[in-house]
């Protein structure tokens, strides 16, 4: 038999080394072809619609596979709110990005209360327990007093540069002024953005009968509340004249009173202002805002109380808590009192209420899904229109309220965790992914996309969602302003302080001269303590009130009738407006 001879170690040995360097030498072309090979796959699959061409969307994407080359293997971690918005983000672009990049994110969902906690923890301490989040643009005096986040603009012309899409496109977003520090700076990009509107039922606004026996006791229309006063006439109406629908116990209005900390938002997401508690003007604010702060010119916070100038225990402020509390007890549906805001949102669903004075659109997702509320079509029963305003509120004053969920960078961040995370913030709101998810969360934030045809189409099952965003109405609907100074510290006081007076525990005098004297004592130790610098309060003196209700614009004095005649109009008289582009 004959024997085969093998060839020397050196050149066996030779041979593999000369395989394996050729493999390392193509793998960075084989990797990058993967990375390509993924964006292909997600375009086609999941990037659809888009307000880019598919080969524009693979343009982007080579651009994000290429900036995170120094950053792939790296694990990230980022957090924000629960809602559906954000939910996809975690659940479908988180996976996306990393099979895209090769950087794996954890995408945390939490409540908002939690997200705030983290964040004040991470500010507080320097420790990086997040390297990004998604937080409401609410904070923006806060980030821009304190100096511990990242100011964008420079970040992005800067250090940030290298990692900066070319197609981000800033002037495509709305909502990106809420993030603008006083400085004229962009400090959080939006991911999200929702309005709270008027909700109501439009197949019962519409019934013959209905509107009969509301002009026979009420004088006027049914219709699209405009003030208040009309709100509570419709509260009214069907909770102790209809009472009834198809055998079903319904009710005029929904609320929630639970002393938890979304009671503070249901204050501060802005129902002073919604009373007329506030100034006229944009941006918000100027210089009382809707929680009742006063800024000088210069955007220091002088004062919380009237004594002050400020409006938080003013007579507008006194009449909001006021009918809150009368409507949660006449005419919400039983135990409204005992629920927080995740318990009450299921009310509307269940279709047993008439009217809603401000919903988050944010949980339109869970109202067009077959229900009470949906006809067979899948067109809604129900309708959004701006929310009605108080006896206080003058013409030029903020309409509504807005909550902006944005990326916000820590400097205590390492730079190249904030690098990496960066691009994950940005591939959510680029424009290959964001209309999907503006279709998915119906939060959108770019122009392009609610002016798309597939909005278009879509636009009579969402109830005027999409009119509402093409219509200028939405830029008198805004974010909390920059006069609070410190959110997290001071939104505390306000859930802790009006669940005293929804418990009966103190009067609503007293919850909201607590109230304002409490903000004035946390912005006190601010002054005092000087971490704000020239950014920081420097309270006004006291004087009496009477000099300050005397002055022009907030706080004002108290209505000898806070309850004027009732106003309402029809409801396509509002959406015609939208659509002409016109506010109201």
């Amino acid at each position: 038999m004959k024997r085969t001879v093998g060839k020397p170690f050196w050149q066996r040995t030779f041979c593999l080394w000369f395989v394996l360097a050729a493999f390392l030498l193509a793998a960075p072309a084989w990797a990058t072809s993967a990375f390509e090979q993924a964006a292909e796959k997600w375009i086609e699959t999941e990037f659809q619609p888009s307000t880019l061409s598919k080969a524009e969307q693979l343009e982007e994407m080579k651009w994000f596979i290429k900036a995170a080359e120094p950053f792939r293997g790296m694990s990230i971690k980022v957090v924000s709110e629960t809602i559906p918005t954000h939910e996809y983000e975690s659940n479908v672009l988180a996976k996306a990005f990393e099979e895209i990049t090769g950087i794996k994110v954890t995408h945390d969902l939490i409540q908002e209360g939690d997200v705030i906690e983290k964040l004040q923890t991470q500010w507080q301490s320097g420790e990086n327990i997040y390297d990004a989040y998604i937080n409401d643009a609410d904070l923006i005096g806060t980030h821009w007093r304190y100096d511990f986040v990242v100011n964008l603009t420079d970040w992005m012309a800067g250090e940030g540069q290298d990692v900066t899409l070319p197609t981000l496109d800033l002037d495509d977003f709305f909502g990106k002024e809420f993030g603008t520090g006083p400085d004229g700076k962009l400090y959080q990009l939006p991911a999200q953005q929702f309005a709270n509107l008027y909700w109501f039922r439009y197949d019962w606004f519409n019934r013959e009968d209905f509107k009969k026996q509301f002009k026979d006791i009420y004088g006027y229309e049914l219709g699209v509340p405009v003030n208040w006063s009309a709100y509570e006439d419709i509260a009214e109406f069907f909770t102790e004249h209809v009472k009834e629908i198809d055998g079903q116990r319904i009710y005029g209005h929904n609320d929630y009173g639970k002393k938890s900390p979304d009671l503070g938002w249901r204050f501060t997401d802005a129902w002073l202002s919604m009373a007329g508690a506030g100034d006229k003007g944009l941006p918000n604010g100027k210089p009382v805002d809707e929680w009742g702060i006063r800024v000088d010119e210069n955007d220091r916070p002088v004062g919380s109380c009237v004594n002050r100038g400020g409006a938080t225990n003013s007579p507008a402020a006194k009449y909001s808590l006021n009918k809150y509390m009368e409507w949660l007890r006449k005419y919400a549906p039983p135990g409204a009192l005992g629920m927080d805001f995740y318990q009450y949102l299921p009310f509307l669903a269940n279709g047993n209420v008439a009217q809603q004075i401000f919903w988050y659109t944010a949980f339109i997702p869970d109202m067009v899904a077959p229900g009470p509320t949906v006809n067979e079509d899948g067109t809604p029963k129900w309708r959004m229109a701006p929310s009605p305003h108080g006896p206080y509120w003058e013409e030029g004053m903020k309409v509504g309220y807005q909550d902006c969920g944005s990326w916000t960078l820590f400097k205590s961040t390492p730079l190249d965790r904030r690098k990496a995370a960066w691009l994950y913030a940005q591939f959510t709101v680029a424009k290959t992914s964001s209309l999907k998810k503006a279709h998915v969360g119906l939060t959108p934030i770019r122009d392009s996309d609610i002016n798309h045809v597939s909005f278009t189409e879509r636009a009579p099952k969402l109830g005027g969602l999409v009119e509402f965003y093409r219509s200028p109405a939405r830029h008198v609907w805004t974010d909390t302003g920059t006069n609070v100074p410190d959110y997290p510290r001071l939104a505390q006081l306000w859930w802790q302080n009006i669940g005293e007076a929804v418990a009966g525990e103190v009067s609503v005098d007293q919850a909201m001269d607590n109230l304002c004297r409490e903000q004035e004592r946390i912005m006190e130790r601010l002054e005092r303590q000087g971490v704000q610098g020239d950014k920081g309060p420097k309270l006004n003196p006291v004087q009496d009130e009477a000099y300050w209700l005397s002055q022009p614009g907030s706080p004002k004095p108290k209505l000898e009738n806070e309850k004027p005649q009732g106003v309402t109009v029809p409801y396509e008289q509002l959406l015609q407006a939208w659509v002409e582009g016109r506010v109201r």
